[in-house]
Parts: C-alpha cells; structure tokens; sequence
C-alpha cells in the first residue's frame, strides 16, 4: 500500500511503529490484558506523552486534525500490539474527539477537545440494551424526560466499555415516544458515569480483556441542558455520518490484528521443528500461513480504499459496509489458523495469538453483526427491506 501513502503518512507510520515497539511491544500488552479487568492506564498516559490522544482532534481545540487515512495507519499499528486494547485510544477518538467534534456546542468542543487531545479525559458510549443488541432503537427502553435545567435519564445500558474510568458516556436515550418512526425522539448526551443514580456491575466477556466492560444502571440520573449534545430527539440521523469514521477504525483494527497474526505465525514455523523438519517446510503449514496473508493483504486493500474515499469526501457506506464484513471475518479466520499453525502455544496465554482470536471474534458482531450488514448492503443494490 506504500503507493497510497504520502512522505507524511508514511513518516507518521514510521515514527508511531517505532513507538509501538519501544513503549509497547506484544508482551506489554500481554501483560496488561492479563492484569485485566483493570483498565491500563499505563498504556493510556504513554499513548498521551506522545501525543497520539490528540490524532482526530482538529488543530483549532489542540489537536492534530488527522485525516482518515492516518487515523486507519494509528489503528492499524496500535492494533498489531494491542489488538482489542487499541480501543484505549479509538473509544475516546470515536465518542468523543469525532463525535463532540462533528455536531457538539462550540461551548462543548471548547470544554472537552483539548482534554481529549492531552489525554486527559476519556469518553466511552451507552448505546445498547440488555434486550437490544443489534436493534438499537428497537429494544430502547431507556428515557430522558425534560425538567428544569435539564433532563432526568432512566434505564439500563450493557456493553459500557471503560465506563469505571471514562468521563464522559455519549448515551442515548429516548425522549419522545410519540413518533412515526423509531428513528425518531432519541437523545444523546454527555453522561458523568459519577452521577447520583448511575451504578455500575462488572461483565466478564471473552475478549476485551483489558478494558472493563459493565452493565450500567440508570436511576432518576440529572443531566443538565448542556451535556446535550445536538438537537434533542434528532441523535439517530445525526450519528448516522459517524460511523464511517468508527468503521474506518475497525478496520484499522482487524488490519493490525492480522499484521500481528502473520508475524507471529512466521516466525513460529520459522523456528519450531517436528519430525526433523522445520514446521515451515510442510505444505499444509505453508498453506495456513499463506491464507493469512492473503486474508492481510484483502483486508488492507479494503480497509485503504474505505479511508481513501472518506478523505475524497466520497459516498463510503457500501465501502465501510462490506469492508466491516470482510476484515471482521479474515481477522477470526486469520487468528484461528494462526492457532492452528501453533498448536498448543497459539492457544496458550504465554503467546498473543489466542488474544489476537478472541478481540478479533467479537468484531463479526459489533458494532453491528455481519448478518444486518449484509441486509444493508442487500437494501442498497435494491433489495426488499429485509428487518
């Protein structure tokens, strides 16, 4: 993909590869996945000393200004090490410094973005239900109803990433219930995790590790008229250009994964030897290793074209869409043959291949399932509204 890069992207790759190996390298983020459900705020305050918090926060608040294409190149060589982890930078950068940035008060972006950009403030989302999953606004049961000076939320949210240590959750709530459509009556707002009313209990996914993951209750919880962020019971259609960026980081992420995978894979073979031969001199180990890269190099092809068309201000839903479902499903495969190719040490936690299968397991169904994106694609060439 050198041809798709320009001097600068191609530095900024350089320079942030070299970080990762320096400051964290594979067995660093072995070690602080292993020390879970801790969050690693080790790893978070190295990633703001060099300034990489401050990548998608544009340059008038502090930040860099980053295009799409290096926000992919920074998911993408975090990943490699991080693999799921990365989401200590991509969370904040995708719920806070894009969304705040795209349609949040100047009164907001003032408040919050430099935070960001300094790594000094962490955002997580409060989006899905316990009944809800994929349907979003269908199993909402969460409300926000108006009082003075602000709006009093009720409900219950699963799946809070980082929730115990993050600032702010961009949560959706329904505020009307009086509408034609679903879409319709919902509300985001800033959440303070640390307000009255809001209790927290721990999950316990397979992957993930690192990052904590709770159920979050809601009980009578004030939120104050300005932690709304745009126009009240418009969130719905306002989210809807944000997910390219989110999908362009998931891509940036199953990429990296599989950079990780194929190297470790490599080297394995490369070394270990059964039957008095190296195990990379067999056909059928040749050919595991050789579908990983061949599962790598579609992946990076898509995942470069959806950032490129972004940054061209191109339509990117069929782009981001499908690519969603391509470098998710590569990203499992790719993780499961590199275990194959190990044996016992790819599913052993002393190695980073079994960590690489189970962060790259969940992205074949969040942040939305492969099987509802096909039916979006299926709807865009045409096809009967399927859900």
């Amino acid at each position: 993909m050198e041809h798709l890069l320009s001097p600068e992207h191609r530095a900024f790759r350089d320079e942030l590869r070299s970080f990762v190996e320096r400051e964290i390298p594979k067995n660093v983020a072995r070690a602080a996945e292993a020390a879970g459900p801790d969050y690693p705020l080790h790893l978070f305050d190295k990633l703001a000393r060099a300034g990489y918090h401050a990548t998608a926060v544009p340059t008038e608040y502090g930040g860099h200004g980053a295009d799409m294409l290096t926000q992919l190149i920074q998911a993408r060589e975090l990943a490699r090490s991080l693999a799921g982890m990365v989401w200590i930078w991509g969370m904040t950068s995708f719920a806070g410094a894009n969304s705040i940035g795209l349609y949040g008060t100047e009164a907001q972006k003032r408040e919050f973005l430099p935070r960001i950009a300094r790594g000094d403030m962490r955002v997580t989302i409060g989006f899905t239900e316990p009944g809800g999953g994929t349907d979003v606004l269908g199993a909402m049961t969460t409300t926000a109803q108006k009082v003075s000076g602000g709006w009093v939320v009720n409900g219950v949210k699963k799946w809070c990433t980082s929730a115990h240590v993050s600032d702010r959750i961009l949560l959706l709530a329904r505020t009307d219930k009086d509408v034609q459509r679903k879409s319709d009556g919902v509300t985001l707002f800033l959440l303070d995790p640390k307000s009255e009313g809001v209790s927290l209990e721990a999950l316990s996914p397979l992957g993930m590790r690192g990052l904590g993951t709770f159920l979050m209750e809601l009980r009578d919880v004030f939120v104050p008229d300005d932690m709304v962020v745009g126009e009240p019971g418009r969130a719905w259609r306002m989210l809807l250009p944000t997910l390219t960026n989110e999908r362009v980081l998931v891509l940036g992420t199953c990429t990296g994964i599989l950079d990780g995978v194929l190297e470790d894979a490599l080297a394995y073979v490369s070394t270990r030897e059964a039957f008095g031969r190296r195990l990379g001199d067999l056909q059928a180990v040749q050919h595991h290793v050789a579908n990983i890269a061949i599962a790598q190099y579609q992946t990076e092809l898509i995942a470069y074209e959806a950032a490129r068309r972004a940054d061209a201000g191109e339509d990117t839903f069929m782009a981001v869409t499908m690519g969603k479902i391509i470098a998710s499903e590569h990203a499992a495969a790719g993780a499961d043959l590199g275990i194959q190719v190990m044996g016992g040490q790819g599913y052993s936690t002393e190695t980073d291949m079994q960590r690489y299968w189970r962060d790259a397991r969940l992205m074949r169904f969040s942040p939305v399932n492969n099987e509802m994106a096909r039916n979006l694609v299926a709807e865009r060439l045409g096809l009967a509204r399927s859900f």
